[in-house]
This record gives C-alpha cells, structure tokens and sequence, in this order.
C-alpha cells in the first residue's frame, strides 16, 4: 500500500433510470454486477490502492443506501460517506461540495459510477505523482471515436493538448474513462455550482499543461444500462476466467454442464441436466431447475428458473420466476418479483415489478 492515506469521491448522480426496471427497486449504487453492489467494485479497488475514505455524491433521499453501504464501510475497515446534493451539480460542483474532506494534502480519485474494468489505481498514482501536474485521466481505446469525446494527447508524456467532441474526421481513438486523480489545487478552479468537469474544468486545466492522459489496459465498460451491463458482464467474467479462472469455472455435476465463465453463487441450488454458459452470473439463493439452458444473463438474489426454461441476453430481478419452457432472449429485463408463466416467449420485454406475464412478448416491450 501506498504510504499516506487517500480519499476518493464517486459520482453517482441521480436515480438510474438508464437502469430502469432495476433501479426502481434498489439505488443503481447498489444494483449487483457479478453479485456484488455495483459501487462496491470501484470501492474495493479504491482501498487497495490506499484510499480509506470514499465520498458518494449522489442528488437525491439517500436513506436506502446508508444502512447498506456502512455494513461495507465497516466490513473493509474505511469511512465511507454520503454527500447529498441540495441540487444537481454536474460532475464538477460535487467535488467543491465535498472540499473539507477531500483537501488534506494528498491527490484524490474521482470516479464516474457506472465505470467496469480492471481499476489499476495503484499504477495511475505513480504516473500522477511522477508528472507532478494537477490532474490524470485515465483513458481507454474505442473502435468508434466519433461517437465519443476524444483525448487528443503527447504520445510521450501523456500531457493533453485538446479535447474534441464527437470528431468528423480521425484524430484518435482514446476516450475519457471517467475515472480520474487530482491534485488540491483543482479545488480552486471550481465554483460551488452545478458545473461540467468535461466540459469546463478540463480543457483550462488543459490549457495550461496540467491535465495527463494514462492509458487503461484491459477492459473498459459504461454499464449504466442494460445492454452495455451484460457487455460489461461478459468482459468482468472473461477477465476473471484469465487472473482467478477457478472461481468462474464450476465442475460439472448431475448431468449439468458449464461452459466457463460462470459465477455461481455458493448458496445457489442447480438441477439435473442444465447447460449453463458462457458469461452467466447466478447469485444468492437462485434455485434452477432440470434441463435450463443458460446463457449471458444474469439471475438476481432468489431467481427461481423452473425447469427446461431457455434464458439468453437476459438480466432477472429479484425474486423473480420464469416458468418452464418459457423462453427469454434480446435483453428482457425483469423488475423485482416479476412471475414469467410457463411455456411463454419474451423478446426484449422490460418488466416493471410486481408483474405477472400470461402472454408472451414477440417485441421488445416496456410492461407496466
């Protein structure tokens, strides 16, 4: 670990409704990816890397991620507060609402919080401190950039020269990754406002050669809505499979084969004959039947999947049921406790909580 300890701040924002019919039940911070709280991942890799206080900044009633997120606060032994904004302030004015904690000498992270990937933290603090400069982004390569803003950088030192929105003609292929260090003195440039950090703190700090680019290796993923979850899903399982390939490849017994990676949680019950994977996530108390056929989804705390069932592309809420023989494909999502009757065909469906479906659902659909 790195000597003096660090703080970090995590844009979460407002509700998640990108992520909707999920968030309607838990605050997207919270959400599972890969069975463990969406922001959970980001905090564990902050702690390795030194940091032992993480303030989220999020914009609206808070009370519902307090109780969860201080159970691990205390499991990792770190503070980790709440900074609730009186209005929306962009992804810059929350820093300034958060000044008393994070001016205390030392270079602090800031992180956007639907960002997956391999979170080299450690690494992007060496870069920091050799440079010396106010502020890092850590960038990632896109195979389209136009669609993106793209960090114009010096090939040698990483120092940023410009940003350029959405580029007609080729001049890069590095994005801003959303995950960044920086020195106190970016505190000063900030007025207690809402205000964009991309959009007006970045290119003054640019301007003056104090903003470097680091290059991020492996994966990167946005995963704040449903298809880019199961994008980022398969990506988080596949580089599990290469660095911890045990932990996401499950023997197979009774019949029931896996094609890894599979995570599967240690609580889960699977019956006979199932094929299961690639890129499937079953969390905690999930029960499957005989004969299901899994693949890249991803089943929520206390999923029952009835036997036979089919399940491609799919991301299943809370207590939900899919009925046997019943066919799922082209990234349905179903809300808490939604009940998928027997035998049925969903295409695309995004299913509000508390549903039940008696009749099948050919195109992609939102059921209220």
């Amino acid at each position: 670990r790195l000597s003096a300890k660090m703080k970090a701040l995590i844009l979460v924002g407002g509700f998640g409704t990108r992520l909707r019919p999920l968030t309607l039940s838990l605050p997207k911070p919270l959400v599972p990816f890969a069975n463990m709280p969406m922001v959970m991942h980001q905090v564990e890799a902050l702690v390795k890397a030194g940091v032992d206080h993480v303030v989220l900044a999020v914009n609206y009633r808070a009370e519902i991620m307090e109780g969860e997120i201080k159970k691990h606060a205390e499991r990792l032994g770190i503070q980790i507060s709440i900074s609730q904004e009186p209005e929306p302030l962009g992804t810059a004015g929350p820093l300034k609402l958060a000044e008393d904690i994070l001016r205390d000498g030392e270079p602090f992270f800031v992180l956007n919080s639907d960002v997956i990937c391999e979170f080299p933290f450690e690494d992007l603090v060496k870069f920091h401190k050799a440079h010396g400069k106010e502020g890092t982004i850590l960038v990632t390569k896109v195979e389209e950039p136009s669609k993106y803003g793209v960090v114009v950088s010096d090939k040698e030192t990483g120092c940023i020269e410009r940003f350029v929105e959405k580029p007609k003609i080729f001049v890069g292929n590095r994005i801003n990754a959303g995950l960044y260090i920086f020195n106190q003195e970016i505190l000063d440039r900030i007025e207690p406002r809402p205000t964009s950090i991309e959009k007006e703190i970045f290119p003054a700090m640019a301007d003056s050669n104090n903003l470097y680019a680091m290059d991020l290796p492996g994966f990167w993923m946005d995963v704040g809505q449903p298809p880019d979850y199961l994008k980022g899903m398969v990506m988080y399982l596949n580089s599990q499979l290469e660095k911890n390939p045990e932990a996401v490849t499950p023997e197979a017994k009774d019949g029931t084969t896996y094609v890894g990676p599979v995570l599967v949680h240690p609580t889960a019950t699977i019956g006979k004959n199932c094929k299961i994977g690639p890129n499937v996530v079953i969390g905690p108390n999930v029960v499957i039947g005989d004969g299901v056929r899994l693949q890249r989804c991803s089943l929520l705390e206390n999923v029952n999947v009835k036997s036979h069932a089919w399940i491609n592309s799919c991301i299943v809420g809370w207590r939900s049921t899919v009925g046997e023989w019943a066919r799922m494909e082209g990234v349905c999502v179903l809300g808490e406790d939604v009940k998928v009757k027997d035998e049925l065909y969903l295409n695309g469906a995004r299913v509000l909580p508390h549903k039940s479906i008696s009749a099948s659902v050919p195109e992609p659909t939102i059921i209220m």
